[in-house]
């Protein structure tokens, strides 16, 4: 299996000033995300947007990292799989752009939000987005640098309860990460005000 990836070059014609990777959450894919990118208004960046390595067997041209409570433990074993394909695609991309994954920053919206953490916490990103996310179970590791976090939530979200990026704001700066936490009048989605917040977060973190 390989990660199918949505390329937006920058539009300066230039060296992308950094790259930003951004995760789709349960049974979207990689175009619809893709389509975002322009409305962040970072033309020096160039955007990458891998599909989940899973078909969603519930929405039509819909992909997952994982599927919520699947009986038999395949839960785990697809979200182990997610975690390494999207760890060594992650650590290939500097010989593949010439971009440092210390000026690389790794989105996601919901479940492509939790796998942010999942997956950002262990390498050295220069910062982490999650959109309407949620956090995985942590293992913290002694002496570990983090990058910092910025977490951006709906108070009317029905999907992942607000809780779930209340939790993942505490449990993360109980680690001393640095997490910027804001909310919004929104649901699960996402708007141009919490765009805005994230691109002025990208031009700070890299």
């Amino acid at each position: 299996m390989s990660l199918s990836v949505i390329s937006v070059p920058s539009a300066t014609n230039q060296q992308p000033a950094g790259l930003i990777v951004v995760l789709h959450g349960f049974g979207g894919n990689a175009q619809q995300l893709a389509s975002l990118a322009p409305f962040l208004n970072l033309p020096e960046y160039q955007f990458l947007v891998p599909d989940a390595p899973f078909t969603n067997p519930y929405v039509s041209g819909g992909r997952m990292w994982y599927e919520f409570g699947k009986p038999g433990g395949s839960q785990s074993a697809d979200l182990v799989k997610s975690q390494q394909m999207l760890t060594e695609w992650l650590k290939s991309l500097e010989s593949s752009t010439g971009v440092p994954l210390s000026r690389t920053i790794l989105c996601g919206f919901s479940q492509g939000g939790a796998m942010t953490l999942d997956v950002g916490l262990n390498l050295p990103l220069a910062s982490l987005v999650v959109l309407s996310g949620y956090l995985h179970p942590l293992s913290p590791k002694p002496d570990a640098t983090y990058p910092p976090v910025l977490i951006l939530h709906g108070r009317q979200d029905s999907v992942v309860p607000l809780s779930a990026a209340q939790k993942a704001r505490d449990a993360l700066t109980a680690l001393g990460i640095s997490v910027q936490y804001q909310e919004f009048d929104m649901g699960h989605e996402v708007q141009p005000a919490a765009l805005e917040v994230m691109r002025k977060f990208v031009k700070a973190n890299i």
